[in-house]
């Protein structure tokens, strides 16, 4: 193919397939938080991409923080970081659920537009406070450089470092859902909020936390990104379409077909994007998608609900 050896070809499949696995990282953080979101509240967040955005410029304070002010923080610093945009996307997300989502329940068309205009208020607001070309993180030197199992393949540590926050995070946002009396509680609240009401739970702060939560993944899927990709006022607009099409191909609600359809879709991207231009591999691979929903419209993974 092309005068490639067989040999070329496998370590061509490998290193794209890896960079198709970092991209699965970035869309299943982002899928994660909006499958809470939309799947367990039924909220169209459009300002999701923006929370990924503001994970990664607090990422970013946080490298700048601890390569040009406190040098010691130099090694250290990028865990630190990852916490701190959890923390911080979560906060603005427990108050934007608290003033604004909360008066904007069962009226989905308002939800939609309301977060729309407050993606574009923090588009302008990136834009005035980092203006508007993109920054990149200073990595870390246990970040940088490549494994290589042979001697054509090399996989970067920063997609290892990745995978591994990844799968912690999907794993613990599984246990939270699903082993957990907090996960009772938000799944009472999906299927029947009156009766979970009389049943004493707290649905406003379930509904709060649930919320803000969802925010602290895209928090922490902007952290992953600034390892792999420089961040822009307007980057996390750029990936809200893959998100919500992930959420909705895995169908709502379900953890597994989230995690199935993200990486599904960013391997199939990133490999074809080898072969084709970027924008056609996109085009195909969403194609396919909205065939496959036209046949199966509740996704992949449908969550069974009680009737």
């Amino acid at each position: 193919m092309g005068g490639y050896s067989s040999q070329e070809l496998t370590a061509i499949f490998v290193m794209q397939g890896f960079s198709g696995l970092s991209l699965f990282c970035v869309f299943l953080l982002m899928a994660l938080g909006l499958a809470i979101i939309f799947g367990q509240m039924g909220v169209i967040n459009m300002a999701h991409g923006e929370f990924l955005t503001l994970g990664a410029y607090i990422t970013w304070l946080v490298s700048e923080l601890g390569t040009s002010i406190w040098p010691w923080m130099e090694h250290i610093y990028f865990p630190i970081a990852i916490l701190a945009a959890f923390t911080g996307t979560f906060i603005l997300g427990y108050l934007v659920e608290r003033f604004m989502i909360r008066l904007l329940y069962n009226r989905p068309l308002d939800t939609l537009l309301a977060t729309w205009g407050l993606g574009l208020i923090m588009q302008q607001a990136f834009r005035s406070g980092f203006g508007p070309r993109e920054v990149s993180v200073s990595l870390p030197g246990w970040l940088m450089g490549s494994w290589a199992p042979t001697d054509i393949i090399d996989i970067p540590m920063n997609g290892m470092f990745v995978m591994g926050v990844t799968f912690f995070i999907t794993l613990g946002v599984a246990i939270l859902l699903y082993k957990s009396r907090w996960g009772i509680k938000v799944r009472a609240t999906t299927q029947n909020r009156a009766m979970a009401n009389a049943a004493g739970i707290n649905t406003q702060r379930v509904d709060r936390f649930t919320f803000a939560l969802g925010c602290g993944i895209a928090g922490v899927a902007g952290a992953a990104f600034t390892t792999i990709a420089s961040t822009g006022p307007t980057t996390g607009s750029l990936y809200i379409v893959d998100t919500f099409l992930i959420v909705v191909f895995g169908g709502a609600a379900s953890i597994l077909g989230t995690v199935v359809s993200a990486f599904g879709i960013a391997q199939a991207q990133s490999i074809m994007e080898f072969f084709l231009s970027g924008s056609m591999a996109k085009v195909i691979t969403l194609s396919v998608v909205v065939g496959i929903l036209m046949i199966r419209p509740q996704g992949l993974f449908a969550s069974k609900v009680r009737r």
